[in-house]
């Protein structure tokens, strides 16, 4: 496995819970926009040597203007699997190890970049941060009725960025028809091994309007990095 570490954000999506028209990836986010700060993030990694972002493809000029010549963007599919799959392509053919990362997850800390990609680095085909819910969970069947409540100490909430080495990746986005939501959700189909690792509570995911001031909050009180916020 070659030892260079590439990431992919597929930011191509409108993200309509959040409202407001403009594509999630690109609303802002203390005057930012949400992928940019995604995008920092994984080029401050001291492991991570290439960036490709799958854009709207009526706006890969934008998203190439905003995120500078550092970052390859390329137009993204029609779902999150054919972006995921049209940005990994992309990749350096030396790349060796894939990062998956959301652009709606503007906080991640570079720290749980770089631990995702060493433990892929230290031999695990597949890593993905997580951490223990806080809320009790319940199965329901299709009329809403609550089925069993599975055990919570068993179950955890999933982050990204999630790491594979880069050949596993490939084999299981070669499963186009499997219903997952997530791209570890297709390696466990192929019947490799993930591994996890302690997540970070900032890595949550904007996905609502809640979300987004929970972000701007967080940030109003954060220490500037490098001179911004």
């Amino acid at each position: 496995m070659n030892s260079r570490v590439g990431a992919v954000v597929p930011a191509a999506g409108r993200g309509e819970r959040l409202g407001g028209g403009t594509p999630k990836a690109l609303r802002p986010l203390a005057g930012r926009p949400m992928l940019l700060r995604a995008v920092e993030t994984l080029l401050s990694s001291t492991l991570v040597s290439q960036v490709v972002v799958a854009a709207p493809p009526t706006l890969v000029d934008v998203v190439g203007q905003i995120l500078g010549s550092g970052v390859r963007v390329v137009p993204g599919g029609a779902e999150r699997v054919d972006s995921v799959r049209i940005a990994l392509d992309a990749l350096d053919d030396d790349i060796g190890v894939v990062l998956v990362h959301d652009a709606a997850r503007p906080l991640t800390p570079a720290k749980l970049v770089d631990a995702v990609a060493t433990t892929v680095l230290d031999g695990h085909p597949a890593v993905i941060p997580v951490l223990p819910l806080t809320d009790t969970v319940k199965e329901i069947d299709a009329e809403g009725r609550v089925v069993r409540t599975p055990p919570r100490d068993t179950l955890r909430a999933v982050q990204t960025p999630q790491g594979f080495r880069r050949d596993v990746l490939r084999a299981a986005y070669a499963n186009r028809d499997l219903p997952v939501t997530d791209d570890a959700g297709l390696v466990e189909a192929l019947g490799v091994p993930v591994t996890t690792i302690p997540g970070a509570e900032e890595a949550f995911k904007v996905t609502r309007p809640a979300d987004l001031v929970l972000a701007e909050a967080l940030l109003a009180n954060s220490v500037p990095r490098d001179g911004q916020r």
